[in-house]
């Protein structure tokens, strides 16, 4: 979907133009100044304002409902993702290194200080990997299955609100949508 162009909005004084135009959100208010100090590009712009409120959507997101999610539970959002990726992987809730890295959101840089950290809070420990006596796997203790099986309904409770200014239809759209956008910045050859 494209943004409609609109007329440049006329230079007003203020910093930000038009304090009508602070009602808008930043995305837009920088294509506007764009549209006005490039009009060459203006029909270009769109790409620019879908990536601004997506980037702008994570940062509110994180930082308005997960981040506190997660510190409610005494965790960072890796470590969430650490104990959660074992919790979801069904019993007996253990994977190697590299299971957790491909299955998390996140890098593999940080995994083994998440590791230490969660092994030294007690809700995951080293084990020895079942066929390979050189490697390891990472098990979950009964104290971190509790701890993610009894925080989970507050923590989807809390990604219920986060995404209500959306229907459950359009939702769904916008799931849809990004699992395209996603898979087609990841794979180059796959676009329509």
């Amino acid at each position: 979907m494209t943004t409609p162009s609109r007329p440049p909005s006329k230079p007003s004084g203020h910093l930000f133009g038009d304090p009508e135009d602070l009602l808008i959100d930043r995305a837009e208010r920088a294509r506007r100044q764009w549209q006005r100090e490039i009009p060459e590009i203006a029909d270009e712009l769109s790409p620019m304002v879908l990536l601004g409120r997506l980037n702008e959507a994570s940062q509110v997101l994180a930082r308005d409902y997960l981040v506190p999610a997660y510190a409610e539970i005494g965790l960072k959002s890796g470590e969430f993702d650490v104990l959660a990726t074992l919790v979801r992987s069904g019993p007996p809730y253990k994977l190697t290194p590299t299971e957790l890295y491909r299955s998390t959101m996140m890098s593999s840089g940080g995994m083994t200080a998440r590791l230490d950290k969660l092994e030294k809070a007690d809700l995951v420990e080293r084990c020895p990997h079942p066929d390979d006596r050189r490697a390891l796997t990472v098990c979950l203790t009964e104290k971190g299955l509790k701890l993610i099986k009894d925080q989970m309904p507050d923590y989807i409770a809390t990604q219920q609100r986060a995404v209500s200014g959306l229907s459950p239809k359009e939702q769904g759209q916008l799931s849809d949508l990004l699992e395209k956008l996603i898979r087609s910045v990841n794979d180059p050859l796959a676009k329509p």
